[in-house]
């Protein structure tokens, strides 16, 4: 177990530790507890949202050999959820369609379906990354949901939903998950950090959530990360991932507010001599300007916009939210937007962040 990174050592081995996605648990535990299984469940969402854990528990719980009728938690002990937690059952198959995505894939999975499970109730079928099966394999997968065997279960997992088959939608049970908050995924990871004998400040923990983009999973891996470096503060959490300080994009902006150019481009290039990124650097100006707009439109909306903010900073925000007005914010966050994506193919990186402060300015 020493050498598991943090999200693979903590995986949830019940519903009840699913940080998250209650909608998703409830309904799961009720058919199972009740005996309402589907033959077919679609899990949508963002990735690192739960998708693959719950559908490898609720394979778990359907096979549990020790779960009693009206029950939905499976025991971890019997031979069946051993097997399952070590990754070595005979009757659940993992597929990565992202490398799995031909139709002889398919027809082979077809063809393992039409068999009887080797030792447990159910043959279960994990597909992983569902959407990138080619056309003909979407097209078989589709023949077997549509007159699947009574022992087979089938359990399909998507980031890009949009892309997936209609049909295949139609004929199967559709969950949708959700990105988790700052608040859920701070209080795991302060219980991650607790069992693992690290005392984390709490607004270091915020600025993990905060960077994690609403996946637990990469929370973990931040955190994994930090641990590994041996940093416990913010300001070591900022140094160690490269990120651009608060502060650095406030005084930023305030030039900006004040409509000093010269400055605020005199600014700029200190900063990227510094050697801080600009692609970085846009996107924390990015999220201080959505936030500052955020602010502006509904003053009183302060949790959780400005989680990971010392309260030095948040004066310093508000501060500024009061001197401009609405529609020079749209026009900030449009216009620096639009300089992150041409920055991608500019020969000077920070040409297109000048020309936006120059066009701000000129608005």
């Amino acid at each position: 177990m020493s050498n598991l990174v943090l999200y693979r050592k903590y995986r949830p081995k019940t519903f009840g530790e699913v940080v998250g996605q209650n909608h998703v648990v409830q309904t799961l535990t009720n058919a199972v507890s009740s005996g309402l299984i589907s033959h077919a469940y679609l899990f949508a969402g963002p990735r690192g949202s739960g998708k693959t854990t719950i559908a490898r528990l609720l394979a778990k719980s359907l096979n549990c050999e020790s779960r009693e009728e009206g029950q939905f938690e499976p025991c971890g002990k019997c031979s069946s959820c051993l097997e399952i937690s070590a990754n070595r059952a005979m009757d659940l198959i993992e597929i990565d369609a992202a490398s799995n995505r031909g139709v002889d894939d398919i027809r082979e999975l077809r063809e393992g379906a039409r068999f009887a499970p080797a030792k447990s109730k159910y043959k279960i079928f994990i597909i992983d990354e569902s959407h990138q099966l080619s056309k003909d394999a979407a097209n078989a997968l589709l023949k077997t949901l549509e007159e699947p065997p009574s022992h087979a279960v089938f359990i399909l997992a998507t980031t890009e939903l949009h892309k997936m088959l209609p049909t295949i939608i139609s004929r199967c049970q559709r969950f949708d998950f959700r990105k988790l908050t700052i608040p859920e995924i701070v209080g795991n990871l302060e219980a991650i950090s607790k069992k693992e004998g690290t005392k984390m400040e709490k607004p270091a923990l915020d600025l993990i959530a905060v960077n994690s983009g609403g996946s637990l999973r990469d929370a973990l891996g931040l955190l994994n990360q930090v641990m590994t470096f041996g940093a416990k503060s913010a300001e070591e959490i900022k140094d160690l991932l490269g990120m651009v300080d608060t502060q650095t994009v406030a005084q930023f902006a305030e030039f900006l507010c004040q409509k000093q150019g010269a400055e605020a481009i005199k600014y700029l290039n200190d900063i990227l001599e510094k050697g801080k990124d600009p692609q970085d650097f846009t996107k924390a100006l990015i999220n201080y300007f959505r936030q500052s707009l955020v602010l502006r439109i509904s003053p009183g909306l302060t949790n959780p916009i400005l989680v990971g903010f010392s309260p030095e900073e948040e004066q310093t925000i508000k501060g500024q939210v009061e001197r401009w007005n609405e529609s020079d914010l749209r026009v900030a966050l449009k216009l620096f937007l639009d300089a992150e994506n041409k920055m991608r193919h500019s020969s000077i990186i920070q040409l297109p962040l000048e020309l936006a402060i120059v066009e701000l300015l000129s608005h």
